[in-house]
C-alpha cells in the first residue's frame, strides 16, 4: 500500500516571524499524526534553511519550490542547483508546476533536465502536470498530461523514476475555487497509472505516488482521499492556515485506504 503524502507549496508568501508561527501551529497539531502520513512543506527558496531548521526533529519534511535546470556551478545569476538543495537538507521538490511553465517558461525539455538533476543527488522530484480548461473542454487532455510525464520521463531508468512522485493539477483548479470533483479527479489519476502500467509494468504503476492539487481544503479532502488512485494532495492556499493544513493531513491519514 501507498502511504499517503500531502505537501504544502506555498508559493510566494512567509515572513520570518510568520514561518515561525505557522510552523510551531502544524508539528504542534501534526504530532499525533506524523506517524500515519508523510507531510512536508514548500517555502520559497530563502526560508527553506529557517524553515529546515525549525523542522529538524518535527518528523515533517522540506520540500523546494523549483530547481536550476544547469546541473554545475557556474555563471546562472538567480538559479539554485540541485546540489545546494541538497547540501541544506532538502528532500523534495516540485518540478514543472504550472506557474513556471507559464510564468517562466519551463518547457517540457527543461523539466526533463530539472528532473534528472534532482534525482542525480537523492531529492525526490514531484513532477506537476496538468491541463488548462480549453485543453479539457477539447477532449485533448489526456494527451496533453501523458506527453507531459513521458518527455519529462525520458532518458530514466525505471529505478531512477521510482522515486519521482506525480501531482495531477487541473490548471483550471489552481487558485480559481474550482475542484475537479471526486470522480473527474481519480478517473485522471487512473488514467495516469494504467499509461505508467502499459510503459513501466504494473508492478512500477502501483508504488508511484499520484497527488491531486486544485483547491483541496479540508470540506473536500474526505472524498477526494478516498478515491482508490489519489495518493495525498499537493496544497496552495490552505497551506498557510496551520487549522486548514492540519485537517486536510488528517483527512489522508485516516483515509481507510491508507497505507
Amino acid at each position: 500500500m501507498r502511504k499517503a503524502l500531502v505537501a504544502g507549496n506555498w508559493k510566494m508568501h512567509g515572513r520570518i516571524t510568520q514561518n515561525i508561527n505557522l510552523i510551531d501551529d502544524l508539528v504542534k497539531q501534526l504530532s499525533p499524526i506524523k506517524e500515519s502520513v508523510s507531510v512536508l512543506v514548500c517555502p520559497p527558496l530563502v526560508y527553506l534553511n529557517q524553515v529546515s531548521g525549525l523542522l529538524a526533529e518535527a518528523g515533517i519534511e522540506v520540500g523546494a519550490q523549483d530547481v536550476s535546470r544547469f546541473e554545475k556551478d557556474g555563471a546562472h545569476t538567480g538559479d539554485c542547483s540541485a546540489e545546494m538543495l541538497a547540501d541544506i537538507g532538502v528532500s523534495y521538490a516540485l518540478v514543472g508546476h504550472s506557474e513556471r511553465r507559464s510564468e517562466h517558461q519551463d518547457t517540457d525539455a527543461v523539466i526533463a533536465l530539472k528532473l534528472k538533476n534532482l534525482l542525480q543527488v537523492g531529492i525526490k522530484p514531484i513532477l506537476c502536470i496538468g491541463e488548462s480548461l480549453e485543453q479539457r473542454e477539447e477532449g485533448t487532455f489526456e494527451k496533453v498530461i501523458a506527453d507531459q510525464i513521458s518527455n519529462a520521463f525520458s532518458g530514466l531508468s525505471v529505478e531512477e523514476l521510482s522515486n519521482v512522485i506525480l501531482a495531477y493539477e487541473p490548471i483550471w483548479a489552481i487558485g480559481t475555487g474550482k475542484t475537479a470533483s471526486p470522480d473527474q479527479a481519480q478517473a485522471v489519476h487512473a488514467y495516469i497509472r494504467q499509461m505508467l502500467a502499459s510503459d513501466y509494468g504494473s508492478e512500477f504503476s502501483e508504488k508511484v505516488t499520484i497527488l491531486y492539487g486544485g483547491s483541496v481544503k479540508a470540506a473536500n479532502a474526505d472524498q477526494l482521499f478516498s478515491q482508490p488512485d489519489i495518493d495525498g494532495g499537493l496544497i496552495g492556499g490552505a497551506a498557510l492556515v496551520s487549522e486548514e493544513f492540519t485537517a486536510i493531513c488528517r483527512a489522508a491519514a485516516t483515509s481507510p485506504k491508507n497505507g
